[in-house]
């Protein structure tokens, strides 16, 4: 035995809109609830009323309702069957408007405004838009419909934006990373020319997004970015000076010690020569001797007796004279200048026989002014030998030695001696 399934009550919301569900024996019917006479019994007794019926269908005009108007169904006879047969709304004749109008004051029909009225079916997240004869369901703008419900629609996968994205329901906004600006599009952005506020101190070069800093010689950007710090150009070597280096902004200078002057390449020190410019103090009966970093005044030779002078530089004693016999010969006067700490050893002066005579030798020695022992003769032929500097000096000194020559000639047995009185100046500044 076949039993009736009630759709109305099975079925999820199968009529929309103010649409009524009716039950039928293997159906159902979906109604105006104001067009009904009468409910519909399932339980009524058999005699059943003689149904009306509109003379036409309505269709539905609005996406709220889902079935059509289902008229001129015929009624079931009582009889024998599996239960009873249905009941039917009596359908008034006297309604003159169609589904989704309703009769107005004038008479005429006028569309109800289901969505003001509330009587739609919209889902809550949907907004109610209402039609002639009905009505529909729509979105907001920045929401679309998925599965009967109205979610927000997320631009920002969507490349809305150029840069950053920021998605909100229903909408989205945009911005820049730093160094851009938001165009009046709200969509794109622009670089900012960061160079137009100097914001460095020396000088600034625009890059895309950003901008960067830049230096003028002699001076390091510091950690900040912005900032030019002053490069210390004497720390960075013992040997960019040959004597002093001056830091200055930017660069630096080397200054010389008094009797110097900076040489072209601004680095080296060369010594000034007072005796040439003139720059001295000595007399016109003086001799104006230079040495580095400075320079003395040369009083004019004068000989002891028993010496006689030969030369303006020499004094000879006589061999005749008694009282030369035990004496130098010739004592030759020379001066020289030695720059202080120079390197040992070093040959610094060389001293030779002028005179050859046959059978004869000869003997270099110093005789006098080495207490210190700071320098030594080598014989470097056997008519010559070499002053040797052995130790460094530290000026300022002034260093008198007494080279000798010794002349031995055994043929005639000759034995004398020849002085050089050396007079060496040592300057204070080491180079």
């Amino acid at each position: 035995m076949l039993s009736d399934i009630d759709e109305c009550r099975t079925l999820p919301d199968p009529c929309r809109g103010d649409m009524q569900c009716v039950n039928q024996n293997g159906g159902y019917l979906c109604i105006p609830r104001g067009l009904y006479s009468q409910s519909y019994a399932r339980n009524s007794p058999r005699s059943y009323p003689e149904p009306s019926y509109p003379e036409e269908s309505y269709p539905d005009r609005s996406l709220g309702y889902s079935e059509p108007l289902i008229p001129n169904v015929p009624p079931v006879e009582a009889g024998p069957g599996p239960g009873p047969g249905p009941s039917y709304p009596i359908v008034s004749r006297s309604t003159p408007c169609i589904l989704g109008y309703t009769l107005g004051a004038d008479g005429t029909c006028v569309d109800v405004d289901e969505c003001e009225a509330e009587s739609h079916q919209c889902n809550p997240t949907q907004v109610c838009i209402n039609t002639a004869g009905g009505y529909t369901c729509s979105c907001t703008e920045g929401y679309w419909l998925v599965g009967g419900q109205c979610q927000d629609i997320d631009e920002c996968r969507y490349g809305y934006c150029q840069q950053l994205c920021a998605n909100v329901p229903g909408s989205y906004s945009c911005s820049c990373s730093p160094g851009f600006l938001l165009n009046s599009d709200s969509r794109t952005c622009q670089d900012v020319d960061e160079c137009e506020t100097n914001p460095c101190s020396h000088g600034c070069l625009n890059t895309y997004g950003s901008f960067m800093c830049t230096c003028d010689e002699g001076f390091e950007l510091a950690s900040d970015g912005t900032t030019c710090n002053d490069l210390d150009e004497c720390s960075f070597s013992d040997f960019l000076c040959q004597h002093t280096c001056v830091n200055t902004p930017g660069s630096f200078s080397c200054i010389c010690p008094s009797g110097y002057y900076v040489y072209e390449d601004g680095r080296s020190c060369e010594d000034l020569n007072e005796c040439e410019s003139g720059n001295n103090t000595c007399t016109t009966a003086q001799v104006c001797f230079n040495f580095q970093g400075g320079y003395t005044c040369l009083d004019p030779l004068r000989c002891d007796p028993p010496y006689i002078e030969l030369s303006e530089n020499q004094c000879m004693c006589s061999a005749e004279n008694p009282a030369c016999r035990e004496r130098p010969f010739t004592i030759l006067y020379r001066h020289m200048d030695l720059s202080s700490g120079r390197s040992v050893p070093a040959d610094i002066f060389q001293m030779q026989a002028t005179t050859r005579y046959p059978g004869a030798f000869y003997i270099f020695q110093i005789k006098s002014g080495n207490e210190g022992r700071e320098f030594y003769m080598r014989q470097t032929s056997n008519i010559s030998a070499t002053l040797v500097l052995s130790r460094p000096i530290k000026g300022p000194k002034t260093i008198v030695l007494d080279l000798e020559m010794v002349t031995v000639n055994n043929v005639i047995n000759f034995r004398g001696s020849s002085i050089i009185r050396l007079t060496i100046f040592v300057s204070e500044h080491p180079f």
